[in-house]
């Protein structure tokens, strides 16, 4: 068998050498340790690519290599990210709420919830899975969600928003959105969703939104 008029030994001898050049670098017990303190994940990948290249050849490994990494990003693009957020005391910082920060303030009638990445058919459910209990446990009347770091909407996630949305509202809980950009902002206008919401429930960014929020506060 032949690939490109070269003999199959051939190809692999070279594939194999060019891998050796690039990886060998990697293949130093300070590396693999800085890997497996900045990001397990990737620790993984490269146990796994190094043990597929060493029991089963050269093309096999990078194989496996390469499938796991898809696999990852698939699970990755499907199940993103969903907190909540809170806010720096006296400034106009918002970051997640973990223990990193256990100063940080939530202001009181009001739940900021943040997701990230493409919102599609795969996405959209799970993204609402994690919502829900965040929601359920906090006494907010209203829901601000950030979703500046979502660069695209799909039909089926505006339906599940709007879906939620109406749910909410069944509930006594008003939804604001806030830090659409411009694409997925386009996909809101053209849908029902925006004429429920209106202006005074879509917020450029965050800031205002809470600005928006306090100042209602202060003048009912």
């Amino acid at each position: 068998m032949t690939i490109g008029g070269l003999p199959l030994p051939t190809v692999q001898a070279s594939l194999a050498a060019i891998v050796i050049v690039t990886a060998l670098p990697l293949l130093n017990p300070k590396e693999f340790r800085s890997i497996l303190h900045i990001r397990r994940t990737e620790f993984v990948w490269a146990i796994t690519a190094c043990a597929g290249v060493v029991l089963l050849g050269t093309l096999q490994g990078i194989l496996i290599a390469i499938a796991l990494s898809v696999l990852m990003l698939l699970y990755h693009s499907t199940h993103p990210p969903v907190y909540a957020v809170g806010r720096e005391p006296g400034t106009e910082i918002f970051r997640p709420l973990t223990g990193e920060h256990p100063k940080d303030e939530t202001i009181p009638g009001l739940l900021i919830l943040r997701t990230e990445g493409f919102m599609n058919f795969a996405s959209a459910p799970r993204v609402g899975v994690r919502l829900r209990p965040l929601i359920t446990e906090n006494p907010a009347k209203i829901v601000i969600l950030e979703m500046s770091a979502v660069p695209d909407l799909e039909y089926t996630a505006l339906r599940a928003l709007t879906s939620m949305e109406e749910t909410l509202r069944s509930s006594g809980i008003t939804l604001w959105l806030a830090g659409l950009n411009p694409e997925v902002m386009k996909v809101v206008e053209r849908s029902p969703l925006a004429e429920i919401l209106g202006p005074a429930r879509i917020f450029p960014n965050l800031r205002e939104a809470v600005r928006a929020f306090e100042t209602k506060g202060t003048t009912s």
